[in-house]
């Protein structure tokens, strides 16, 4: 199949049936070779979803090995999210620009290298300068996903899609522990913790390979350049926010830190400015400020930041929770999150087909309050059978917060992309996965005062420290359930219902 190109696939579908007796014999290729151009991406997905969890269960075989303290730790993901959301809209654009294949392939590559540095990392900084470098290399690879997604699969296809593209973000919920907890146990050749890592180079080698025969390349119709003083706005803000944030904790919450954060606004300002004066004089910002007058884009990207908020927070202390404050082994706490992975993954595949088309938006604030209810149940059954509760007792909330999580994670995306031109995909996508890397990073600093606080008040030398991860978890739900409850009220924000055909 010829490359494909924007121009040519935004044309309606009325005028492709021009000439039926040709169109026959052609259509089962194009539609075979989109779907496996299709299995080929979410793939790569799914590697960089499991990179995520698979982390957070080898946290304290890593502290263990490597003598990195809580702040190492906090710097293992937080990097990674930091270096994820600066890049994510320039890696949109980029595709944009000079092909969506091209830098998907480019991603996946730098993406396979970097994750053989983290394996063979010798000390906490280079682990962490190696998982800076994934999420910069992610941010090549992730939102030409969804770019490709949108710009191969006609609007009417594409709630099936995202439908499936949902469920693998449960699969992923699924895997990440799983394999984490598995791969640290089983201790692969005396390697540690070390092949939660090594486990992308296959995946990405034959992801290359796969890539380079079935996706096929597109691009903006019009040519565009790429916003360097843009992006260097743009970046420094986003630093200037989630530097302090993220290292404030570390450093005893140094007056520079809240001089940082409120000076960022200005700077955030600023790119504003820049970018509505970059689209009169070229029209090639970074980022399509006319996007966010589209309001089902708009509100989702509200939606997208505050939900990535509450699980950045909760992702992080539910793993020191299981293994530093119950004392659970990497395996009991990975199989402890299976009902909540099997509930995302079931919810998620029936929200898009079956449940929003009827319901509309009621659907993802069903969800934000079927998991803000999860996140109380927990905090009530981890006060009241404190370290003695067992993983079964654990198994309601978790089903709670899965389902919960399926109904907001797969149609949010489509709805936040539905109404977006295709030649800006690139940029929207990028928009939609930097806002939630940036709530997730957002949340992992937040998780400085939600947890560590708690922890850092108690004295080891007097103190046991089960009971008191136990407290800090407890205090951390709390803000989880106060950022799903504000999930609940943007979605007033989004159309009642999602529009499903352009």
């Amino acid at each position: 199949m010829p490359p494909a190109t924007d121009t040519a696939l935004a044309a309606p579908p009325a005028a492709s049936p021009d000439a039926p007796p040709a169109a026959a014999p052609v259509t089962p290729p194009a539609d075979r070779r989109r779907w496996l151009a299709l299995a080929v991406v979410m793939t790569a997905s799914l590697m960089d979803l499991v990179d995520v969890t698979i982390v957070n269960i080898a946290m304290p075989s890593i502290q263990q090995d490597l003598g990195a303290g809580f702040g190492a730790l906090q710097w293992i993901t937080a990097g990674y999210a930091l270096a994820f959301a600066v890049g994510l809209i320039t890696g949109g654009r980029l595709g944009d620009i000079h092909g969506r294949k091209r830098l998907f392939l480019l991603g996946i590559t730098g993406f396979t290298l970097a994750s053989a540095l983290c394996g063979l990392a010798w000390s906490p900084e280079v682990l962490v300068a190696a998982r800076v470098l994934q999420g910069a290399t992610a941010a090549l690879m992730v939102p030409q996903v969804l770019s490709i997604i949108h710009v191969s699969f006609p609007a009417e296809e594409r709630g099936k899609v995202f439908g499936l593209f949902g469920a693998m973000v449960g699969m992923g919920a699924v895997l990440g522990p799983l394999l984490g907890a598995l791969l640290t146990e089983w201790d692969l050749f005396g390697l540690g913790w070390r092949p939660i890592f090594l486990v992308n180079l296959p995946i990405g080698v034959a992801g290359l390979l796969m890539g380079l025969k079935y996706v096929d390349e597109s691009r903006a119709p019009k040519a565009l350049k790429l916003d360097l003083v843009g992006m260097v706005i743009g970046a420094v803000g986003l630093l200037m926010l989630l530097y302090p944030l993220t290292h404030g904790r570390e450093a005893g919450w140094p007056l520079w830190g809240f001089v940082s954060m409120g000076l960022s606004l200005p700077v955030l300002a600023l790119f504003v400015v820049y970018e509505r004066a970059k689209t009169r004089k070229d029209g090639s910002p970074l980022v399509e400020l006319a996007l966010f007058r589209v309001r089902s884009f708009a509100g989702g990207i509200g939606v997208q930041l505050c939900f990535g908020l509450a699980t950045g927070i909760f992702f992080l202390v539910w793993t020191l929770y299981l293994q530093l404050g119950l004392g659970w082994s990497a395996l009991k706490a990975g199989l402890s999150g299976v009902p909540f992975s099997l509930a995302v993954s079931v919810a998620a595949g029936i929200s898009v087909q079956v449940l929003v088309p009827r319901f509309g938006r009621k659907v993802l604030q069903a969800g934000a309050l079927v998991m803000a209810a999860g996140t109380l149940v927990y905090l009530a059954e981890a006060d009241r059978y404190g370290l003695a509760v067992a993983p079964w007792q654990m198994a309601l909330p978790l089903v709670l917060m899965g389902l919960g999580m399926g109904l907001i994670v797969a149609p949010l995306t489509d709805l936040v992309l539905s109404e977006v031109p295709r030649e800006h995909s690139g940029s929207a996508s990028g928009i939609v996965n930097t806002t939630q890397q940036l709530g997730f990073a957002l949340g992992l600093g937040l998780s400085s005062v939600a947890f560590f606080t708690v922890v850092d008040a108690a004295d080891p030398a007097t103190t046991a420290m089960g009971p008191v991860f136990v407290d800090a978890f407890q205090h951390a739900l709390w803000w989880v359930a106060a950022g799903l409850l504000l999930v609940f009220a943007l979605v007033f924000a989004l159309p009642r219902r999602g529009h499903t055909g352009r």
